[in-house]
């Protein structure tokens, strides 16, 4: 039996540890930020504020003690958003110990530094001394779905071929199927891009603009995600796998998706502010993501049109059809 911590309530969090205690066979630990949230989620046997209508199994331990869920785990598990990273692990630090294993689920870029969750993660323990075996879990994963037991396949990457064997092993399920790789940067990148280009498929949506825009859009929004990932050392084949082309696809035009919800909104003339609001404290990591995303972009000399616009829309007030209108009478190119 493992010993598994989950740290970060949210919905994602919430789906892995329900995924987990459906496979059996571990000793599963939620941790929450809010020790009001894991007051509510004892009281009412379900995250209500984060992924309503999934019984929480009352042998998953809650605490938002970070100790308490650390101390003894054997896999750590990372599932908070990219914003809170860095403060999470500064926190975290402490409690780890030579032989866990880490898996980051966390997907973006963090502000300012330009570095992926996992660069984030390790810059942070080794000011501790800290060198921990780690990988990143990511592909096309709605919560909701996940949680109910739906069929996923998700891709754990890391460099340490053992940890990937091992969590493929211990996390897959008759609902959860892992692939493994060894490209952590196109893993990681795929899912963070994919984000950037969901908000602009939602702005599609809510401009009425049909069918083929939305798959335009989708096939040069993973040109742009390869391009990027290629330059920071990922490869293009992971690209066109589950947690590139799968991941993006699923964002860009599954009805669940938060960050194609919000370009939706944005489409139909709604003010960000307003739409942010509208997530009731929910994340919509494609927002912050664009503006870092271009940050490395410029770092690595790589040209991201859709993004571009994407960031003129959401911090600049330009309108989305105006953004559109600029995509289509860019100069013509080779494909």
């Amino acid at each position: 039996m493992s010993r598994i911590a989950v740290m970060g309530g949210g919905a994602w969090g919430t789906a892995i540890v329900l995924s987990l205690a459906r496979r059996g066979g571990h000793s599963l630990t939620l941790w929450t930020h809010s020790s009001a949230v894991a007051l509510a989620i004892r009281a009412s046997g379900e995250n209500a504020a984060f992924l309503p209508g999934f019984p929480i199994p009352p042998e998953i331990e809650l605490t938002s003690d970070a100790g308490e869920a650390l101390r003894t785990a054997e896999i750590v598990i990372s599932v908070m958003p990219s914003h809170h990273v860095r403060s999470s692990y500064e926190l975290f630090a402490p409690y780890f110990n030579a032989g866990q294993l880490l898996v980051s689920a966390t997907k973006g870029i963090e502000d300012r530094t330009y570095l992926r969750p996992s660069q984030v993660i390790s810059e942070v323990l080794a000011s501790r001394g800290l060198d921990l075996s780690s990988g990143v879990l990511s592909g096309p994963s709605f919560a909701q779905e996940v949680a109910a037991g739906s069929p996923t396949a998700v891709t754990i990457a890391s460099n340490d071929a053992a940890l990937a064997a091992h969590v493929q092993s211990e996390f897959g399920s008759a609902t959860l199927r892992l692939y493994t790789n060894d490209d952590v940067v196109g893993v990681e990148l795929g899912g963070a891009l994919k984000n950037v280009i969901a908000i602009a498929a939602g702005i599609v949506s809510g401009l009425r603009l049909g069918h083929n825009s939305t798959a335009a859009l989708i096939t040069r929004g993973i040109a742009e995600v390869t391009r990027l990932a290629v330059a920071c050392g990922g490869r293009r084949e992971t690209l066109a796998g589950l947690s590139g082309l799968g991941d993006l696809v699923l964002t860009c035009t599954g009805s669940l998706s938060r960050n194609r919800w919000v370009g939706e909104e944005l489409g139909k003339g709604r003010p960000l502010s307003e739409v942010m609001a509208g997530l009731h404290g929910k994340v919509a990591e494609g927002v912050r993501t664009t503006t870092a995303a271009l940050g490395l972009a410029q770092r690595q000399g790589v040209e991201l049109p859709i993004a571009e616009q994407m960031a003129a829309i959401l911090h600049d007030g330009k309108l989305p059809v105006q953004a559109m209108q600029e995509l289509m009478s860019r100069p013509g190119r080779d494909e």
